[in-house]
């Protein structure tokens, strides 16, 4: 049977307040300072233009029902058609991404400069946790878990007799570093509170393909099948009038 343990309030003071404060101010700073380091780049006029369309196509896809059949297979064809359709993108003129990127010298260096504001004050504030907050039992969660929640729950504690309730103060940091979005999107507002989650899948997605996204958004209008929703409107319309007239 797992043991319950007394967790002493020195390290409530001492190891869970100054990690959740360090990590918030640290997060505030980082975006802070990505901001300085970041350089602006006017929007590449064809990828605005690809993205307009993009919504327009999804516009039509969800107001097919509203439009008469032949209204909505004409604006179909002009966006999907293969010969000159819109959202057609011959396999000839896809572009690569990671191509695309490494091409542009500005772009390499903003994704540089963003990978290094995330790494590096990961690495020192880490290290820092490591050193002086190794070892503690920082926290106890309110309802019972799993043993599948005790590898991440307590890292750094190599006790399997401790409840999986209790996080070690390493596993709270991490739990931290991920999970301080909602508090960034009040601090700093909700478009700029990105999480290192999202971090993490840019640095592995090496920039934007829309050539993929238009063959997407074609392949998802081409399966759209439309039911003309205005004879339902009439019919239910003539329903009312009748019970209230009679």
């Amino acid at each position: 049977m797992a043991a319950d343990l007394v967790l002493d309030t020195a390290i409530r003071d001492w190891v869970l307040i100054p990690l959740s404060v360090v990590m918030v101010l640290i997060g505030v700073l980082r975006y802070f300072v990505s901001k300085l380091m970041r350089s602006y780049q006017p929007p590449d006029p064809k990828i605005v233009k690809e993205g307009q369309l993009i919504l327009r196509a999804r516009n039509l896809r969800a107001a097919a029902n509203f439009i008469p059949a032949r209204s909505f297979r004409a604006r179909r064809l002009y966006f999907s058609n293969e010969e000159n359709g819109l959202l057609f993108v011959p396999k000839g003129q896809a572009q690569n991404a990671q191509a695309q990127m490494f091409s542009d010298p500005n772009m390499a260096m903003d994704m540089m400069k963003k990978n290094l504001s995330m790494i590096i004050p990961q690495t020192l504030t880490f290290a820092w946790v490591n050193f002086f907050f190794s070892g503690f039992v920082a926290a106890k969660i309110p309802f019972p878990l799993t043993q599948r929640f005790r590898s991440m729950l307590q890292n750094g504690i190599d006790l399997s007799t401790v409840d999986v309730s209790y996080v070690s103060s390493r596993s709270w940091y991490f739990l931290n570093l991920f999970g301080l979005r909602g508090l960034f999107s009040l601090i700093l507002g909700e478009e700029n509170a990105m999480d290192d989650t999202q971090r993490m899948m840019q640095m592995s997605g090496f920039g934007f393909d829309p050539s993929k996204s238009l063959g997407a958004e074609k392949d998802s209008l081409d399966i759209v099948q439309h039911d003309w929703s205005l004879p339902k409107f009439e019919r239910r319309a003539e329903a009312v009038l009748k019970k209230l007239i009679s």
